[in-house]
């Protein structure tokens, strides 16, 4: 006989608490998720086919927020025929086939049929996972980033499980954690840096980074971690196939025996997921019982932020971070993990010791750099990073070349698409300057392809000028000062108001 949780769409098995009944608090880097009125209206997306999604997620995600100690015995029965072809409508539409050769628009030509018949396999057991499809794509410095495509199946599945999944472990993960997140970006993560740098008592700064995130994660710990809230062992079934489905590279498959693919539709949950056990939690309980001072975390994905008021609590953490990794099969990367001293007195301090400027770090595609304003207070500066630009130019030049006998016109409109794409990200306070460069660079780059394209072109810095102020976008600064837009995100703070995802209570603040 079903009780009245199961009646209402899920069954739930009591469990032991982790850590406290709430939720960590957040501080003015970590605005959580989940306040009431903002993370489950956000959460309700638009599909193809109804208002929003099924109101059995949303008593979910209600009853994940009440009862943090409990795990879900029962979730398979949400990824019904609409989910899945909402699922199939949040698809890239011109995303690479994977191993199966079936675009977006060629599964979408019998769609419902072939959503049914998926359905049904996946209840049954009968779904099986096809390996992903190996490619890589240049890296900044010159390597190469394997990436996992997907068959599409897989990734309307992936998708649908990523919506149940997310409607649990979104009332868990903590404020500072922002990575592909529901209603959270990377100018989020940004401004709750920048914030917590200017406005709290942060001398030094840990730039960490994980060695090979993707590629090492241990699958016995991450179901482990899966399993804190989830009970349905058919959902565990399901994430074990996508982990052993491996890749195909050359016609011959690998089976997966560690890490996630990147590139998989539901590999950045289980890496949030991952972490916020290896990491999170951690953190913020070291943060609470040895801080002697302010310390503020960020968190993207695998790449991390620690802002620290004491050397000596930044290097033990340092030191307790490497072990805590190691634990859970992660090691830092020796070369790109750094403590520095960074901060509003940094550079006074530094000159007191006769030292020269404080040394800079690099954060989601941004160089942080210890600047004065015209009043002569400190200023946070945030300028694009230069290897990144550049890789940017070089792939331009490439795309240039090819299309160098298009028509002007056409060459125009497709370079004003990319300027305002790099716009659209980068143009924050205080970046004016690379904008302009990166602008000026484009410009340059078309008049030497136009000037290629017949040894009588006579095309004259007059002409493309002409030509650059017709279809390039001048550079402007798009995005309000990270400050100001975190104050009018989060407009009810106090230093101990607990008031939802907008507690402010970073390290040593009680």
């Amino acid at each position: 006989m079903m009780n009245g949780e199961e009646k209402s769409g899920f069954a739930i098995v009591a469990g032991k608490p982790a850590n406290k009944d709430g939720r960590p608090s957040a501080e003015p880097v970590e605005p959580r998720a989940g306040a009431k009125g903002s993370m489950v209206e956000r959460g309700t997306r638009r599909t193809l086919g109804r208002a929003s999604v099924s109101p059995g997620l949303d008593r979910v995600r209600q009853r994940a927020k009440q009862k943090k100690g409990e795990r879900f015995t029962a979730l398979l029965h949400h990824v019904d025929v609409e989910l899945l072809r909402a699922a199939y409508g949040w698809l890239k539409k011109d995303a690479a086939a994977g191993v199966d050769g079936v675009t977006w628009q060629e599964y979408g030509e019998d769609l419902e049929p072939r959503l049914a018949a998926l359905k049904d396999r996946i209840h049954r057991g009968a779904y099986r996972a096809l390996p992903s499809r190996r490619v890589y794509i240049p890296k900044p410095d010159g390597r190469q980033r394997p990436l996992g495509i997907a068959a599409l199946e897989d990734k309307i599945v992936q998708r649908a499980v990523v919506e149940v999944l997310n409607a649990i472990w979104e009332e868990d993960f903590l404020g500072f954690s922002y990575g592909f997140r529901p209603g959270r970006s990377q100018h989020d993560a940004l401004d709750a840096l920048a914030a917590g740098i200017a406005g709290r008592r942060v001398n030094f700064i840990l730039d960490a980074d994980i060695a090979g995130f993707f590629d090492t994660v241990s699958h016995d710990w991450l179901i482990r971690f899966v399993e804190h809230r989830i009970a349905d062992r058919r959902i565990v079934r399901l994430i074990r196939k996508w982990l052993k489905a491996g890749v195909m590279e050359e016609g011959a498959v690998q089976p997966g025996t560690v890490g996630t693919p990147q590139g998989a539709v539901i590999s950045p949950l289980l890496a949030n997921i991952y972490l916020h056990y290896a990491y999170d939690l951690w953190a913020h309980q070291w943060r609470q019982r040895h801080a002697r001072g302010t310390v503020i975390f960020v968190r993207y994905a695998d790449d991390i932020v620690a802002g620290f008021e004491h050397a000596a609590d930044a290097e033990r953490f340092l030191a307790e971070m490497r072990e805590r990794m190691a634990a859970f099969g992660l090691a830092l990367h020796p070369e790109k993990t750094r403590l520095i001293e960074f901060g509003r007195f940094a550079a006074a301090n530094r000159r007191a010791r006769g030292l020269g400027k404080p040394e800079t770090f690099n954060f989601l595609g941004f160089t942080h750099i210890c600047a004065r304003n015209r009043r002569g207070g400190f200023l946070l500066k945030r300028t694009s990073r230069r290897d990144r630009m550049n890789a940017k130019l070089r792939a331009v030049k490439e795309a240039l070349r090819r299309r160098m006998h298009e028509p002007i016109d056409e060459q125009g409109r497709w370079l004003g698409q990319i300027v305002r794409g790099a716009f659209a990200y980068h143009a924050v306070p205080s970046n004016y300057a690379a904008l302009a460069a990166f602008r000026d660079h484009i410009t340059d780059l078309w008049r030497r392809t136009l000037r290629r394209r017949s040894q009588k072109d006579r095309t004259t810095w007059t002409r493309i000028a002409t030509l650059a102020n017709r279809w390039l976008p001048k550079p402007r600064i798009l995005h309000p000062w990270p400050e100001l837009r975190f104050a009018v995100r989060h407009p009810r703070w106090e230093p101990d108001a607990r008031i939802g995802h907008v507690r402010f209570c970073a390290g040593g603040v009680r």
